[in-house]
């Protein structure tokens, strides 16, 4: 399970959730959290930070996770609108706390990602790379991660030009020529740069 975990059941705590969100960087689209209940003893080979697993990887541990009938999890989506109005760190953590909220038993112990704590009432540690050092942050950060990916894959289909299927929003070379050529549409993050500058161009144009 991990060091973490067991530490948090040793001070008495029943129901340990691992908090993470996936979604912070990108140009456009939504942030993605989610929260994960792991019973106690359970190992799931694989599980780490999704950011260094594969696709095919994150796919399959992500029905695993999702599918396990011992295994709770919630997921809350963020969209770019709000990211735009509240700035990307407190959407991230505002939708920590809505992910939490979706689990189906509340925990009474979070371990989140990061050096920040969402709004929440309950107690809660915040882990520095807790993706690869808490086996339910890790969890977590796999179905966060891959519920965002199939997220920008639906996007992709309304919006083909930008590649959202390859890249998922985040600013890779082909996305920010897109973004030069077409414009932004309406999932991008016009508080982000540089889509900022763009939106700015053409309200001067128009």
């Amino acid at each position: 399970m991990g060091l973490l975990e067991e530490s948090a059941y040793k001070q008495g705590h029943r129901l340990i959730a691992g908090v993470d969100e996936a979604g912070r960087g990108p140009l456009a689209g939504p942030v993605v959290a989610a929260a994960c209940i792991l019973p106690r003893g359970l190992q799931i080979e694989g599980v780490d930070d999704s950011k260094k697993l594969t696709p095919k990887e994150r796919e399959k541990l992500y029905h695993i996770l999702t599918t396990h009938p011992d295994i709770l999890f919630g997921i809350a989506v963020v969209d770019h609108e709000v990211i735009d109005k509240m700035n990307i760190l407190r959407a991230s953590l505002h939708a920590m706390a809505l992910a939490v909220k979706e689990l189906p038993e509340e925990p009474n112990y979070l371990l989140i990602d990061g050096n920040h704590l969402p709004p929440t009432h309950i107690a809660a540690k915040a882990v520095i790379k807790g993706d690869s050092r808490s086996q339910s942050i890790g969890a977590a950060s796999i179905i966060a991660k891959h519920h965002r990916d199939l997220l920008m894959v639906e996007y992709h289909k309304e919006f083909p030009e930008y590649g959202f299927d390859a890249h998922k929003g985040y600013g890779t070379k082909k996305h920010v020529e897109a973004l030069k050529k077409h414009g932004p549409c309406r999932i991008h993050r016009t508080s982000f740069e540089p889509v900022k500058t763009l939106v700015a161009g053409l309200m001067e144009i128009s």
